[in-house]
């Protein structure tokens, strides 16, 4: 199912599997106030820090798709929020569902009220998250300016874990601690995966 590795690939059903040549693999680091670079983690984790949210920090072999992610990080693949993007009648928007889950395009657009609703490509939605690898950006689109919606299954478990802006990096917080900060929309938007 898969293409060759040097296609750049997203495939819902199976959660957000990114492939891109090597030299996209490394984010761009973003200037922070005093004009020093900062990347994604440490982005996330100085937020986490001043809003004074307890976090755990986890690294790990690459691992590309949300449900390896799970696997290597030893975790139940429904507590591991894996993020997409899509465009909502052109609003980028993130969704954030269960790693074992999938979009379904149907009921994310009733949902969300849009007319069209479409999977976002990797280069409509990589110049938001200029400070992670493609693919690897975590559910805090509050800090990108872009609206969340977290299907509402992911609600289910008190943590969740997920992409530090990197494919070997993970975090995780209480769902109550990322709900106050993210302040996301629940809905429901995902399936399950297939028996």
């Amino acid at each position: 199912m898969l293409e060759s590795v040097s296609t750049k690939i997203l495939r819902v059903a199976r959660g957000p599997v990114l492939i891109c040549p090597p030299e996209r693999r490394t984010p761009k680091k973003d200037k922070d106030e005093g004009g020093g670079e900062v990347d994604c983690k440490e982005r996330l984790q100085g937020y986490l820090r001043e809003n004074g949210v307890p976090f755990e920090a986890q690294h790990h072999p690459r691992a590309v798709t949300a449900q390896e992610v799970a696997a290597t990080e030893h975790v139940p693949g429904r507590m591991f929020a894996k993020t997409v993007m899509a465009l909502a009648d052109e609003e980028m928007v993130m969704l954030v569902l269960p790693a074992p889950y999938h979009v379904n395009p149907e009921k994310a657009a009733e949902a969300l009220g849009a007319r069209d609703f479409r999977l976002a490509s990797e280069q409509q939605f990589e110049e938001a998250f200029s400070d992670c690898e493609v693919g690897a950006m975590p559910p805090f689109g509050n800090l990108y300016d872009v609206p969340v919606y977290v299907d509402e299954v992911l609600i289910e478990d008190e943590r969740i874990v997920f992409r530090a802006g990197t494919h070997t990096d993970t975090m995780s917080v209480g769902f109550a601690d990322f709900e106050r900060l993210v302040g996301p929309t629940v809905i429901e938007f995902a399936d399950p995966p297939s028996a």
